[in-house]
């Protein structure tokens, strides 16, 4: 349910509702826009637009994502974005947590090799030491003590609105030597991320399909649409 919505919130927007995805990837705004679609959002007036469907999208400045928590970094891009923009803005932060690292490396997943630095490596520089650091500091670690997910926080606000939050995991394990890493479609740590409850597959081995319709985006997603449903109906 929706915490803290009201009347007044949901009637500044009229007939419809806009909500900017924080991303200029087109990719990730037609995800969402089916997947709300999908929930009934778009019968119910809801638009999804990218920062590159807005004019000027060059103007937009990305804030530093200073937070300790997934759901800090995704609240600090929803709420600098609002600002920015003059709408509603749906942000997310994700990453990965690994339970005998004691939930390394999280919020500096897509940095895991650096301890979180940007030293200028490309994304695939960048997976490749993240995963060989991953691996090593997992080394003895016996299979059952491997568990780990993937983690989606999304933040949805509007400047003066209350904050929405959803959470949505993927469950799994970090494989071991020599089953890891395998898999072509995916990056990051899709290729040593065995998923629950099988543990058959990686998810760089399932279709994108599959993962899109399993994983943390998708489920944190779903949980917020429901919540977008509910700011929209309180109109009436």
């Amino acid at each position: 349910m929706v915490v803290g919505a009201s009347a007044a919130c949901a009637a500044d927007y009229g007939e419809s509702m806009r909500i900017v995805l924080a991303t200029g990837n087109p990719h990730k705004v037609d995800e969402m826009r089916e997947i709300f679609a999908s929930a009934g959002l778009a019968a119910m007036g809801v638009e999804v637009l990218g920062l590159k469907d807005l004019p000027n999208p060059h103007r937009f400045h990305e804030p530093d994502e200073h937070g300790t928590t997934f759901e800090q970094n995704a609240a600090i891009k929803a709420v600098s974005y609002a600002e920015q923009t003059g709408e509603w803005c749906l942000a997310d932060d994700s990453g990965l947590e690994v339970d005998a690292l004691g939930g390394r490396p999280g919020v500096i997943s897509s940095h895991y090799c650096t301890d979180g630095v940007d030293m200028g490596m490309t994304r695939e520089q960048r997976d490749e030491a993240n995963n060989v650091r991953v691996l090593r500091e997992l080394e003895g670690i016996p299979t059952e003590q491997r568990s780990a997910r993937f983690v989606c926080v999304m933040s949805l606000t509007k400047t003066g609105a209350p904050m929405q939050t959803s959470r949505g995991t993927f469950e799994g394990r970090i494989g071991t030597r020599p089953r890891v890493p395998a898999g072509a479609n995916g990056f990051g740590y899709d290729p040593l991320f065995l998923v629950a409850p099988a543990f058959a597959r990686t998810s760089a081995e399932m279709s994108a399909g599959e993962k899109n319709a399993a994983s943390h985006r998708a489920n944190a997603a779903r949980i917020m649409a429901a919540k977008i449903a509910a700011l929209v109906k309180v109109r009436s």
